[in-house]
């Protein structure tokens, strides 16, 4: 039997996207191994990667929730929350609660108008507040305007050749005829942290537009649109302020949201996983542990690039610690993933049905792999 000592489980999970939380999944899978009887610790941490869930996740661990009046993507007022860490002095704001695709109706899906103003609304109130560090969860954004709208709510101003303000959206950056610098001079002083895995270039066959358009309901036709309106607004960058990120590595996240800020702002591109895993100590929180449980919606080929669940793994591994996955859908073959750092993974539907009724059920799914597991756990004399 293992030193008891040593007998700990750390259930460190995302989201399950359209179902739950990273808290409520990491919730299920702990009750699952209680079922079991295993006999172990199990200590819970939800993770994000920059998307679903960014702002909880650097918030488990303290800080201050702050709620403001925006504008959605479609400039209709909404609450959009952001957060407060480190006393105060790091502001962590999630992309999505302002500018994301689950604000907007399937049939409002329009990169064209959507705009990341709001977005930028929540960073100028962070500012006022004093903050010295910004970090931006890119994921789930609605837009593919280049960042311009957010950049018009801290003060640049984009205009066309008559010297009026271009529209917001995708669809206004072929408008754009001069850009003035306006940003507050407070600003200098502040680092924005991207949290993004994406490695996608601003423009190009893997750019903005082409990769990220359809996801956003962009029509072959209106991806093209789009790529020629962002090529056009960052060769004004380019022509006027002397910055270059048309090929910016990174530049291309959350429809080039990123390369707006590389072009404005003090501004750099780490792996979420990874910031959100420091903020909440999660090295200190292998000490003594057996296993790590990890999970999300769907593991596949986009989760070797970086995703939550690989990064609990590898930092896990680095610590000589073990990682299971506990997975909605499991869509990689399990050499590739094993050889990734995750040694097995398990998905929840553990029967024919549709996806509807998964996504109705996942807690409870969630809840029976969970125990599944513990049973196999205790194989290996656990309890």
């Amino acid at each position: 039997m293992r030193d008891r000592e040593r007998v700990k489980i750390l259930v460190a999970a995302g989201a399950f996207k359209q179902s739950l939380t990273a808290a409520e999944a990491c919730a299920a899978i702990a009750r699952g191994l209680e079922e079991s009887r295993l006999g172990a610790t199990v200590e819970q941490l939800p993770i994000a990667d920059g998307g679903n869930g960014t702002l909880d996740a650097f918030l488990a661990d303290g800080g201050e929730r702050i709620s403001l009046r925006v504008f959605d993507p479609l400039m209709r007022p909404i609450d959009a929350d952001y957060g407060l860490i480190d006393e105060g002095r790091t502001a962590v704001i999630e992309m999505a609660l302002a500018s994301g695709l689950e604000l907007l109706q399937p049939a409002e899906l329009n990169p064209l108008a959507a705009t990341t103003y709001g977005t930028g609304q929540l960073m100028a109130d962070a500012l006022a507040r004093g903050v010295e560090r910004i970090i931006i969860g890119l994921g789930g954004s609605a837009t593919v305007d280049g960042g311009m709208g957010c950049l018009s709510a801290l003060g640049v101003d984009p205009r066309d050749a008559s010297g009026k303000a271009i529209p917001l959206g995708g669809g206004g950056l072929a408008e754009i005829a001069t850009i003035e610098d306006g940003l507050d001079e407070r600003w200098r002083d502040v680092e924005i942290v991207i949290a993004s895995d994406v490695e996608n270039p601003t423009l190009g066959e893997r750019g903005a537009a082409r990769i990220f358009g359809p996801q956003k309901g962009a029509d072959p036709a209106m991806v093209e649109v789009l790529e020629r309106n962002l090529r056009h607004c960052f060769t004004v960058v380019h022509e006027q302020h002397g910055i270059d990120v048309r090929a910016a590595e990174g530049g291309g996240a959350a429809g080039a949201f990123a390369a707006g800020l590389m072009a404005f702002l003090n501004c750099r591109l780490e792996p979420g996983i990874d910031l959100v895993l420091a903020q909440n100590r999660f090295r200190e929180k292998l000490d003594r542990c057996a296993l790590v449980i990890t999970g999300e919606g769907q593991i596949d080929a986009q989760t070797l690039d970086g995703k939550g669940p690989l990064g609990v793994a590898k930092l896990a591994a680095a610590e000589g610690v073990p990682t299971i996955a506990i997975v909605g859908g499991l869509n990689i073959d399990d050499r590739s993933l094993h050889e990734a750092g995750v040694q097995a993974a398990f998905s929840i539907v553990d029967k024919p049905m549709p996806l509807e009724e998964a996504l109705a059920n996942a807690a409870e799914l969630t809840q029976r792999a969970a125990l599944r597991l513990g049973y196999v756990l205790r194989l290996g004399n656990w309890d």
